[in-house]
């Protein structure tokens, strides 16, 4: 069973776009998230010459979401020195402990999980250029490194879902997401996927249909040749396959991207009884 949470955010400089602070009730933990302009002011926050973890954020060339995921016995310094060192990223969310409760050891093991977990989610491009070394902490303390899923919960929170999961997880208490499927047999097109609160994920594995309309809308057009070039869908024995699960922003928009054409993705998409999204949210 889930419980709710309280975050509580601290703006130090009274600029929703300046430096900030982000806390779980309950947990030793703290986040910072702070602009690269703002770093060289941090010298007024102690907790920054810590031992932490940290995530520098950015765009590459081409608007492609990146991620370096790094650790330090001094944040505040490392930080310092990646401005001279990488110049992708513009803010960067730091990790440490309010009561100093993680070590070495610690903030090892915890980089080289966040890094196993944002390279299996394949939300952003990873700058690192060498797998983080996995440090050996106890069994007990690996079970106390709840803090592993709050950096998860605070990230998000801070607008970067670089370890969530495409499909979102459901509750037991809750009504599971049916799995929807939408079907072409004349242009071989095959695809599952299920509605989430970013849109409409289609699962990895699906098929798409190999032609397109004359008249397909340039956006879908756009899309369906992004994910090409980006190597997401490849041609296997004929067939244009989706190698990764990927979020649409709407149903109708994966629809005409598997479909070749404009399409409305709420009666397109079905359930294995034939009943069609926009039925079954009206359920």
């Amino acid at each position: 069973m889930k419980f709710g949470k309280t975050i509580k955010i601290f703006l130090i400089d009274g600029d929703p776009n300046g430096r900030m602070t982000c806390e779980l009730s309950n947990w030793t933990g703290k986040a910072y998230k702070i602009p690269r302009i703002k770093i060289r002011e941090c010298s007024d926050r102690g907790d920054l010459a810590n031992t932490g973890v940290y995530l520098l954020l950015g765009k590459d060339e081409e608007g492609i979401e990146q991620v370096y995921i790094g650790e330090a016995e001094n944040i505040l310094t490392r930080l310092s020195q990646h401005l001279n060192q990488k110049d992708f990223w513009n803010e960067a969310i730091v990790f440490v402990s309010k009561d100093d409760n993680l070590n070495k050891a610690h903030i090892k093991y915890l980089e080289n999980r966040l890094f196993e977990i944002a390279t299996s989610v394949k939300r952003y491009k990873i700058e690192n250029t060498v797998t983080p070394t996995q440090s050996s902490i106890s069994e007990s303390d690996k079970s106390e490194m709840e803090v592993l899923e709050n950096i998860k919960i605070l990230v998000n929170a801070l607008g970067h879902k670089l370890f969530e999961g495409k499909r979102e997880n459901q509750n037991k208490e809750t009504k599971p997401t049916a799995e929807f499927t939408l079907t072409n047999p004349r242009e071989n097109s095959n695809a599952i996927g299920v509605p989430t609160s970013e849109g409409f994920v289609v699962f990895k594995g699906s098929i798409l249909s190999t032609t397109t309309t004359p008249k397909i809308p340039g956006g879908l057009s756009k899309v369906r040749e992004e994910l090409i070039r980006t190597g997401k869908v490849v041609l296997e024995n004929g067939n244009y396959v989706l190698v990764e699960d990927h979020v649409f922003n709407s149903p109708s928009q994966a629809a005409g991207v598997i479909l070749g054409k404009s399409a409305n993705g709420l009666t397109e998409w079905r359930i294995n009884s034939g009943i069609n999204l926009k039925d079954y949210e009206a359920k």
